[in-house]
């Protein structure tokens, strides 16, 4: 079956959808996206990731292109339409077609939606989780900008084209002062030897990531002993446990970083279960 994508109010086959060359997403990286797990063809944690989209736009300026009820329905639809049970779909919104230029368009310029879906391999994951990850480390080049969900990545390409390179699935991007900021697309965790969970606080600096604050709520509600600080590479090397987050992963044990063992070099308990138990507290509708 040929996967179907909504771009701008129009549902095509994939071979017909194609956006044009003057979008300010492909000239500038304009833009802004999202990531929403799809489990059991509905939709996890729907609300906290509009939340968020609305928070990219409004940083960035860019207008609304419809409605949250519309947004809604264009999301499940191109789900539906992709008979995606289990997965993601990928909701992409520019600052819309003009001619090429650094200041924003003419105000009437209508921004540009794309949505996609595609179904996971949960066998795959699951067998990951069992196994673990190995996850590098290398230097956080990217903007100063990363709480806004911005389209622009190529630093995130980077570094997660080093980790594949060194046999990795993950890389932790590391600060001026040796401390961990988060994953190229995921947030970092790490447990210490005195079974503290411990990720870094939200700011500019890292992406407030919607399984990262679900996670922390589950932690919160099971009374786990939690803090929110920068952590430093050393201190991960050290830790009894480390593990990354996000939509498309759920929670991924890390078993060695930089090549080191972490704890006894298997997923660890609070990891496992934490992934075990995660989508009793999620949002799913």
């Amino acid at each position: 079956m040929s996967r179907i994508a909504y771009v701008n109010g129009r549902y095509l086959p994939d071979a017909q959808a194609k956006v044009a060359i003057d979008d300010r997403g492909y000239q500038f990286a304009d833009g802004v996206y999202e990531v929403c797990e799809v489990r059991g063809g509905r939709l996890v944690d729907e609300r906290r990731h509009m939340a968020r989209l609305d928070y990219s736009l409004n940083e960035l300026r860019i207008a609304r292109p419809m409605s949250a009820a519309a947004l809604s329905i264009v999301l499940r639809e191109t789900v539906r339409r992709n008979r995606v049970r289990d997965g993601i779909v990928y909701l992409q919104i520019t600052r819309g077609v003009a001619r090429r230029d650094f200041a924003f368009p003419p105000t009437d310029t209508r921004p540009a939606v794309v949505v996609t879906a595609r179904s996971n391999d949960l066998a795959r994951l699951e067998q990951l989780a069992t196994e673990g990850i190995a996850v590098i480390t290398v230097p956080d080049i990217r903007w100063q900008r990363v709480d806004i969900k911005s389209v622009a990545l190529l630093a995130n390409v980077l570094a997660k084209q080093t980790a594949r390179e060194q046999g990795a699935r993950e890389a932790w991007l590391v600060d001026e002062a040796g401390r961990i900021t988060e994953g190229a697309s995921s947030n970092a965790w790490i447990v210490s030897r005195d079974g503290k969970l411990i990720t870094r606080p939200l700011g500019r600096d890292i992406l407030s990531g919607i399984t990262r604050s679900v996670v922390i709520d589950v932690i919160k509600g099971q009374g786990l002993a939690f803090e929110e600080r920068a952590f430093t590479v050393e201190e991960a090397y050290g830790a009894r446990e480390a593990f990354v987050t996000s939509a498309s992963q759920i929670v991924l044990p890390v078993v060695s970083i930089d090549g080191r063992p972490i704890g006894n070099g298997a997923p660890g308990l609070i990891a496992t279960a934490l992934r075990r138990d995660y989508h009793r507290h999620a949002e799913i509708s």
